[in-house]
């Protein structure tokens, strides 16, 4: 599989990652282990990486694992053509935990906090880890394909 300029310079500096091909524009998808993505986030930052576009998470099937994806953008003045890169780190449902990356880019933390209400993953070091979306009194992970809808909702605080 061909493997771009991102996934070359990660082999060369011996940064344990699995290139996933490009997508229809020609974006790098990068795996990640859960243990090295907190390190390899910043190495990123530093690199030039400063803006995360989006964070979003997934059920990748039933009883296997989730994904977290997160889109970066290189920006720098006087470029009309930024550089992208696609990084998707999975976790186990069993322990769901991923190094949350919000100390290295401050946009993930609405984000980290959908995916954890949505999905379930567990951001470690998240300084408001909580529901955003879902009362905080919610059983179970919405977005889960192995979710059972409960037969009744209780509306509270309606009007």
């Amino acid at each position: 599989m061909q493997q771009g300029w991102l996934s070359n310079w990660l082999v060369k500096h011996d940064v344990v990652h699995r290139s996933l091909g490009f997508d229809h524009r020609g974006i790098e998808t990068l795996q990640i282990k859960a243990g090295d993505w907190d390190s390899i986030a910043v190495i990123l930052y530093v690199y030039g990486y400063n803006y995360l576009r989006s964070q979003c998470a997934y059920d990748v099937a039933p009883g296997g694992s989730l994904a977290s994806v997160y889109h970066l953008t290189r920006i720098q003045y006087g470029i009309d053509n930024p550089e992208e890169v696609c990084i998707k780190v999975f976790a186990q449902k069993d322990n769901p935990r991923i190094p949350s990356v919000f100390w290295v880019w401050r946009s993930a933390d609405f984000q980290e906090r959908e995916s954890y209400d949505m999905v379930g993953i567990f951001y470690d070091n998240h300084p408001r880890l909580k529901r955003i979306l879902m009362p905080e009194s919610w059983i179970g992970w919405p977005l889960r394909k192995d979710y059972i809808t409960p037969n009744f909702y209780e509306i509270q605080d309606a009007h």
